[in-house]
């Protein structure tokens, strides 16, 4: 069988084709894969927490404004804003997640050609994140976006019905 047609599959190689170090690169290949899956979550937890500062800094400055200029149009950007980074935060979180579950479908197949089957086995005990066991931690994170982007909507309602006049809060 020739490379070329073997593109597609995990492990296009056996022993005999690669040789005798076979088994030891594959092992260390499948430890710097679930580094990597490792790195992703990494990766997530840093911009989470970028965007948790960026939008609690959009909160606190729309007070600052508001309490300083009162409401107008200089307001209604702030809110604007962290709609979006809400929805940019929710996409990265979700772009996170649908990579991880791709790593760990390959370290799923890698273990294949292992002894133990360790991060499958530890998958299904907890009901692949969808149980009461174990709540995938992604599942739970997107929430926290929503709720920025609800925040975000409401004080942007208000500005604009301050700003009509429909609602006054100096009264």
């Amino acid at each position: 069988m020739s490379d070329q047609s073997d593109d597609c599959r995990l492990i296009h190689k056996t022993k005999e084709t690669y040789g005798d170090s076979f088994s030891a690169d594959l092992l260390e290949q499948y430890k710097l894969y679930v580094q990597s899956a490792e790195n992703v979550s990494a990766r997530r937890v840093a911009s989470s927490r970028y965007l948790l500062t960026l939008n609690a800094a959009l909160v606190a400055l729309y007070g600052f404004q508001s309490a300083g200029l009162g409401q107008s149009y200089w307001t209604l950007p702030v809110p604007v804003i962290g709609i979006l980074v809400s929805l940019l935060w929710y996409l990265i979180i979700k772009s996170h997640a649908d990579l991880n579950r791709i790593k760990f479908d390959v370290i799923h197949e890698f273990e294949q050609r292992l002894p133990a089957v360790m991060y499958k086995y530890e998958w299904q005990l907890a009901e692949e994140g969808q149980g009461t066991v174990y709540r995938a931690v992604t599942t739970i994170e997107r929430w926290i976006p929503i709720l920025f982007a609800v925040l975000h909507v409401v004080l942007a309602v208000i500005i604009i019905l301050e700003f009509t006049g429909v609602l006054d809060w100096t009264k």
